[in-house]
């Protein structure tokens, strides 16, 4: 499975980065926000850095439009800002309509909040090459984000599907196990829940007796 961050933060990307597991980021106009960048060039810039500090990675850039036409015409621009750039898209009939557009113009997309397989379905026949079902806003809404992520696999499994799986809205370290074992290719989180699949009360307590035991030879 494929560990994206999802946060526009450069200081957080780069630790990720550090750590030798990123593969990708995905990032949406929240998360933007939250980091103070405001005007169409400055977030544009912002991606540009994005992309230089993962690499070969995937990076997810969101249109923040509606409309069929407009998404065509801000997910071109967002596309040519760099290789690696992967156009979101909303879960809309006019999102649905948009990714075929992209598909067949050599842009590739991934198709954002998404909290059904019929979405999953429908997004994936259009061509996109993420979709990403938001397990958290699924719990919190009293259905299971996990059972969503098998039931989207098995059907793409039978269907012999080629969009990937990208478990989004993950809000700890178990989420990041349980999409695994569910079927997700990619995961994206904030990098708290990344960092806490380094912890284990086990590895404290054996690194403690190490490091007390390693003292009798100085």
């Amino acid at each position: 499975m494929k560990f994206f961050i999802d946060t526009a933060n450069l200081n957080q990307i780069k630790e990720a980065h550090d750590l030798g597991i990123l593969d990708g980021v995905t990032t949406n106009p929240t998360l933007m926000a939250k980091e103070g960048i405001k005007g169409q060039e400055a977030v544009n810039n912002h991606y540009k850095t994005i992309c230089e500090i993962v690499g070969n990675g995937d990076v997810s850039a969101e249109v923040t439009v509606v409309d069929f036409k407009t998404i065509i015409e801000q997910g071109k621009k967002l596309a040519a800002l760099h290789k690696n750039i992967v156009v979101k898209v909303p879960m809309i009939p006019d999102g649905v309509k948009a990714i075929k557009y992209f598909t067949d113009n050599g842009i590739r997309t991934n198709c954002t909040l998404i909290f059904s397989a019929g979405q999953a379905m429908l997004a994936a026949k259009a061509g996109a090459a993420y979709v990403s079902p938001f397990i958290g806003r699924i719990d919190d809404s009293g259905w299971d984000g996990i059972e969503l992520i098998q039931q989207i696999a098995h059907i793409f499994s039978i269907q012999e599907i080629n969009s990937q799986i990208l478990a989004a809205s993950i809000r700890n370290s178990l989420h990041i196990i349980k999409c695994a074992e569910a079927g997700a290719n990619v995961c994206t989180c904030p990098l708290d829940a990344i960092l806490g699949l380094t912890k284990h009360p086990l590895t404290d307590i054996g690194l403690a007796k190490f490091t007390e035991d390693a003292k009798k030879f100085q």
